[in-house]
């Protein structure tokens, strides 16, 4: 079956819209063939963003942040994450696969459309099938699509590394079985929903001096996303995530962003197996950022602050709360004395390590 892919923005996201025209063989049987179906393809972003910097950044935590300082600190991580929190698929993945024994894949395309409108090919023939599809994985230099010859097992995965860099693309992914019919008019409306997030730390150094640059990370993430169960995937030992400096002129503060999977959820604490996966996509529902603190910490921030002594001052913040799929989650924090990181928020506790030594475990972990 031959299929004419139409691209258009709608609504809040990006349309895919697939219509058939002809058929054209995989196998020998034109007959398993149907007469033609129309697929269409949405891209739906589901954030928290404009909410969050509309109530973090109108929140001082000093009369030295100004609503001047707000707004740039807003319009700032607005640019620096216009690529994550986007409705614009720069590249799709497709899969169609097997639903009977392993589940092999039938058939795969790879587009790069960088355009409201492209059009190709795709051909397949009557049967049922489970299709997967990934968007913006292309240009993401963590993560790729592993394991995708095989439904069940077809991921996204992060590089292996102790200490990554952020994810530098919003991932978008969907899971659809379909039914290919002959000699039925079918439509197929396949929904993709974002799979990372991102945690952004505003630093407000007040009088206190410091020796140098001062280096933020995070970690506490799942490392790999299941397609098709979609859930996340856990090690026993989180990667370390090197948070980006925005780079704002004519204000005070210091601004850190990371683009990473997402944490625990507080259900998922109570596994004691390293490969955890029940942490699942945010969808639309009323309120899909909505969550209690749990017992434990969920993911953390740390901070290094060097001193005008020579000497350096580790800060980490736990994290109770957790961060989604499609969220931003702003942290304000500001310094005091021997470059202690302090922050008002009730969900965070700290731990500090005065005169820390590279070599040390970075993340602070119990």
């Amino acid at each position: 079956m031959k299929v004419t892919w139409n691209i258009a923005t709608i609504l809040a996201g990006m349309a895919l819209t697939v219509v058939s025209a002809s058929c054209s063989m995989i196998d020998e049987d034109r007959s398993d063939c149907g007469p033609n179906y129309d697929i269409y393809y949405e891209l739906r972003l589901v954030t928290n963003m404009t909410t969050e910097l509309q109530t973090e950044l109108n929140t001082e935590l000093s009369t030295e942040l100004t609503t001047e300082t707000d707004i740039k600190l807003a319009s700032e991580l607005r640019t620096h994450l216009g690529n994550i929190f986007t409705d614009f698929a720069h590249d799709v993945d497709l899969s169609f696969y097997d639903t009977q024994g392993d589940s092999i894949r039938l058939h795969h395309d790879e587009h790069i459309m960088d355009a409201n409108q492209a059009s190709y090919a795709l051909n397949l023939p009557m049967r049922h099938y489970m299709h997967l599809a990934a968007a913006n994985v292309v240009d993401n230099d963590i993560v790729k699509i592993d394991n995708d010859e095989y439904c069940h097992r077809a991921m996204l995965h992060e590089i292996d590394g102790d200490t990554i860099e952020s994810h530098n693309t919003g991932l978008f992914t969907a899971r659809f079985p379909m039914e290919v019919l002959s000699n039925v008019s079918q439509n197929f409306n396949v929904h993709l929903y974002m799979a990372n997030c991102a945690s952004a730390l505003i630093i407000d150094p007040r009088d206190v001096e410091i020796g140098g640059d001062i280096r933020v990370f995070s970690t506490g993430f799942a490392t790999g996303f299941n397609i098709c169960d979609s859930a996340y995937l856990y090690s026993d030992k989180s990667p370390v995530v090197r948070a980006s400096k925005l780079n704002i002129d004519s204000i005070d503060v210091q601004a850190f962003c990371s683009v990473t999977f997402p944490s625990m959820n507080p259900a998922d604490t109570d596994s004691t197996t390293t490969a955890r996966g029940t942490t699942r996509t945010v969808i639309e529902t009323t309120e899909p950022f909505i969550s209690e603190d749990d017992e434990n910490t969920l993911w953390r921030i740390i901070i290094f602050v060097p001193l005008p002594d020579g000497t350096t001052t580790r800060t980490v913040l736990n994290i109770k709360k957790p961060l989604k799929a499609g969220q931003l989650k702003i942290l304000r924090c500001y310094l005091k004395g021997k470059g202690v990181v302090e922050t008002k928020s009730p969900e965070v506790s700290t731990s500090v390590t005065l005169d820390w030594k590279e070599g040390l475990d970075i993340t602070g972990e119990s």
